[in-house]
């Protein structure tokens, strides 16, 4: 059997230990140590398990929260998607009531894009849908933008057009008895040939009362060869109006004038076979046919089915 020693401090020598003495000090040494080592291995190793749990529990929480409120966006974006559309729809309504040139295809792609959120969300909410979700957001953004420019140009051509209306010939400037030539070519009454009758001749005694059909501005007051005594007005966008065999004009030159206004008394100035107006609309300098421009029809009518 082998002989264990140990050295004492307080003799100085190597003391021979008792054999199961000494196995047992090595034994419970050895058992000590390694129910130390295991206990302090097992206590990192739960720890490390349970917060690594807590940290997946936490990360699981919070990722189904991203998913509740990106399920919330998504839904908003389906509603969004749907007005959208119907917006986009009463735009090309209101464009062609604006008498507006309809969207081209190509503007169009600018409105589309994108499709719906995706709501098979896995666990974890990778890079790609967040990326996706970004894009459906700048999709929408894109597509606020431009049908906020539609709705901006709808507005403008309707400010355009309201002051246009006011401004547009649009009524009779005189009722009389009847119309004595109309639009187009005709025989002259005086001078006997065939000549282009470049407006219209009201029928009414001298001295009836001449309305400005628009607003505008006089531009000419003055006597013009056959055309007697005239005035005209230019209304803006490129329309003009005439006003000739008057016996007086009740505007200066300069003068703005609006739809309605009395500008003048008829009468039988320059070649003139009898009492009447003779009134014309050009638009650029073409000469247009002024019965296309009596929207008071009533009045029109009762005018022309008097000759």
């Amino acid at each position: 059997m082998k002989k264990y020693y140990y050295f004492s401090e307080k003799s100085l020598a190597f003391v021979e230990l008792n054999s199961f003495k000494s196995k047992l000090i090595i034994y419970v040494s050895l058992t000590s140590l390694f129910f130390t080592t295991l206990l302090f291995g097992g206590y990192f190793f739960i720890t490390s398990v349970t917060n690594t749990r807590g940290d997946l529990a936490s990360v699981k929480n919070e990722n189904e929260l991203l998913k509740s409120k990106l399920t919330d966006l998504t839904d908003r974006y389906e509603i969004l998607q749907v007005n959208l559309n119907e917006l986009g729809k009463q735009t090309e309504n209101l464009r062609i009531a604006a008498n507006l040139e309809p969207i081209s295809d190509d503007e169009k792609l600018l409105g589309v894009g994108g499709g719906s959120f995706d709501n098979s969300i896995d666990f974890l909410i990778t890079s790609d849908y967040l990326e996706r979700a970004v894009n459906f957001i700048d999709n929408i953004t894109t597509k606020f933008e431009f049908e906020k420019l539609q709705y901006e140009e709808i507005a403008n051509k309707m400010k355009t057009n309201e002051k246009l209306f006011e401004c547009i010939p649009a009524m009779v400037p005189a009722k009389g008895d009847y119309i004595g030539s109309r639009f187009g070519m005709r025989m002259h009454p005086i001078l006997k040939i065939r000549k282009m009758h470049a407006g219209i001749d009201i029928v009414v005694n001298t001295g009836a009362p001449v309305y400005a059909p628009g607003n505008g501005k006089v531009v000419f007051i003055g006597r013009n060869g056959g055309y007697g005594l005239e005035i005209e007005i230019d209304h803006g966008f490129g329309y003009r109006t005439r006003y000739a065999h008057l016996s007086k004009a009740l505007v200066k030159r300069g003068q703005k004038i609006k739809r309605g206004d009395l500008i003048a008394k008829t009468g039988n100035s320059g070649l003139s076979t009898g009492p009447h107006l003779h009134y014309e609309i050009s638009h650029n300098g073409r000469k247009l046919n002024p019965s296309r421009f009596f929207f008071d029809d009533l009045g029109f009518i009762e005018l022309t089915q008097k000759k």
